[in-house]
């Protein structure tokens, strides 16, 4: 199944933990605390939304930071995904 974001709305995949800190300490499960990294999955087609002209400037395969409490999580094929709105993505990563 493929999920089509409509408006200003953006697909990601959350990117995996990292199970250790720099220094080689273990983290348990409930001590991480999930990413507010992701990639781009999809990317809806902008438009006019609320009356604003809004222009996509994500694209599929960017690697991004988004806002900790927004989007939604869906689950589609075993795969957890997060629908966002653009103004949610605070930036690219480079």
């Amino acid at each position: 199944m493929k999920l089509v974001p409509l408006g200003d709305r953006v697909v990601l995949k959350q990117l995996v933990a990292e199970e250790t800190t720099k220094s080689g300490i273990v983290l348990p499960g409930q001590a991480k605390e999930k990413p507010q990294q992701a990639e781009v999955i999809a990317v809806g087609p902008g438009g006019v939304i609320d009356g604003k002209e809004v222009t996509m400037q994500v694209k599929a395969g960017d690697k991004v930071i988004f806002s900790k409490y927004s989007g939604t999580e869906v689950k589609i094929d075993d795969e957890e995904l997060i629908v966002v709105k653009q103004n949610d993505i605070l930036a690219v990563i480079e």
